[in-house]
């Protein structure tokens, strides 16, 4: 029995529908939902070295990374779900490897994630954020993969 699943989205559809499983299984459980969103600003910083201001850009992202949470929360609890939400601020790891941090910060039993589905050459240049929070964590990791037709 789960009693702490964390949820990790990037915007994603296939995000969304691990989202949606999640709620499912924290409500079938009785368990806590954690949902985070993993900020990785470093490209930003990079970019500020080149005299661009980046305090307006990262208040804007963040502003949406808390729209999307905010919504995902709310689907969360109109189901009857217990609920938080974290913006997890990357600092020098993959963003698999925050994910899993945070999994061990808080205490989860679970974590459910959309997987995009990618293979071959794609895969090796864009990596895998979910194969990253698989082979990492601690906790059993459910994968939840989109339709063919949405995955991307």
């Amino acid at each position: 029995m789960f009693q702490r699943i964390l949820v990790p989205i990037d915007g994603s559809p296939t995000a969304r529908l691990a989202l949606e499983r999640a709620i499912d299984l924290a409500g079938e459980q009785k368990a806590r939902l954690r949902i985070i969103e993993v900020v990785d600003l470093g490209i930003l910083y990079r970019v500020s070295a080149s005299a661009v201001e980046t305090g307006p850009v990262e208040q804007a992202i963040i502003t949406e990374v808390r729209r999307e949470l905010d919504a995902a929360a709310e689907l969360a609890r109109r189901r009857g779900v217990a609920v938080e939400t974290a913006v997890v601020r990357g600092r020098e790891h993959r963003i698999s490897r925050e994910i899993v941090e945070e999994a061990e910060r808080w205490g989860a039993d679970l974590i459910v994630m959309g997987t995009h589905g990618r293979h071959g050459l794609e895969r090796l240049v864009l990596g895998s954020v979910a194969e990253g929070v698989a082979r990492q964590a601690s906790v059993p990791v459910l994968l939840v993969r989109a339709p063919r037709d949405t995955a991307g």
